[in-house]
């Protein structure tokens, strides 16, 4: 009974609906307020032109920002925000500057030269000077220095020791001494100072062919008394040049004898006597040829300019025990 009566309800409903119709015409749309004022467009005020594009400024690109990341543990936190701000503040990247040549001083004229290359370093020894040479003193060993004082005692040498000697420019002698008798009654003036090996060589010189070749060609004239000499230790190269090798004077190996002296008569001077038929000049010659036996270099008065007026010894070591006699 309920089931037909709802049915009935909505067979009405529908025959309701079918008779009812839709107007012809839909409601038209009110117009507005201000439909008047918007029809015509609203004027620039005070007829502002428009700004030139030269005067517009060119949009920036966009600077690339990225997010921060989460820091690892072993990795330093991100800044800290600044104030007034929601993001950390981001330091500036430096922009890389083109990289520039190395500042200095101004190169010398002929371009630019290596300092471990010195300009003396390049001229031939002959042209340098002594300062050029860069020369040390050599050192001499305490045993090899006792020994030879040892000797020059059992000679009776009279000397005595002395600081060591330094000059700079490699001159100079480590273990000088000064000797006043050369033999034992032959002084020696004025005193020399020079290296142990030299007074050494001197004294055997004197007493094994001085003294016998004085006795043999000059026994008139007595016993030998002084020898007088010129140069001991100089710093200076050799023949007193500017440029050239270090002299052996510097190093206190060389001794100059002018003169021999004797207890009679007038002394024997050191000169050239290579066609002197006297005694006197046999006796120059001899004493001169055997100082080679003693000696590394004698240069005497027929050997050049510079020696005309007396004896070079010296006990420069040469390879192979090559000896130089003139």
């Amino acid at each position: 009974m309920r089931k037909l009566s709802i049915l009935a309800i909505l067979l009405a409903a529908t025959a309701f609906l079918a008779g009812a119709r839709l107007p012809s015409h839909g409601p038209l749309p009110q117009p507005r307020p201000d439909t008047g004022a918007a029809a015509s467009p609203t004027p620039l005020p005070d007829k502002t032109e428009p700004p030139a594009p030269a005067d517009v400024p060119a949009p920036q690109p966009k600077p690339d920002v990225k997010e921060p990341e989460t820091p690892a543990r072993d990795q330093p936190a991100s800044p800290q925000t600044e104030p007034g701000k929601s993001e950390p503040a981001k330091p500036e990247q430096a922009k890389p500057e083109p990289a520039e040549p190395m500042q200095g001083p101004p190169l010398p004229p002929g371009g630019l030269k290596s300092p471990q290359t010195p300009a003396e370093e390049n001229k031939p020894p002959a042209e340098q000077t002594l300062e050029e040479q860069h020369l040390t003193i050599e050192p001499e060993s305490d045993p090899e220095h006792a020994e030879c004082t040892a000797a020059l005692r059992a000679l009776g040498v009279v000397f005595k020791d002395t600081p060591r000697i330094d000059d700079g420019n490699g001159c100079g002698i480590d273990k000088p001494i000064i000797v006043s008798e050369a033999l034992p009654g032959i002084a020696l003036k004025p005193e020399a100072t020079i290296r142990c090996p030299a007074a050494l060589a001197l004294a055997r010189w004197l007493k094994d062919s001085v003294i016998p070749a004085a006795s043999a060609a000059l026994p008139e004239q007595g016993r030998l008394t002084t020898v007088n000499q010129a140069t001991s230790y100089m710093c200076r190269l050799r023949n007193g040049a500017e440029t050239g090798k270090i002299s052996e004077h510097a190093r206190g190996n060389a001794i100059d004898i002018a003169s021999f002296h004797f207890e009679k008569g007038e002394d024997v001077a050191v000169r050239s006597r290579r066609e002197d038929p006297t005694l006197t000049g046999a006796f120059q010659r001899t004493v001169s040829a055997a100082g080679c036996i003693y000696f590394t270099t004698v240069l005497d008065p027929e050997s050049d300019a510079a020696h005309e007026t007396h004896f070079h010894l010296d006990v420069m070591e040469r390879k192979g025990g090559y000896r130089y006699c003139h």
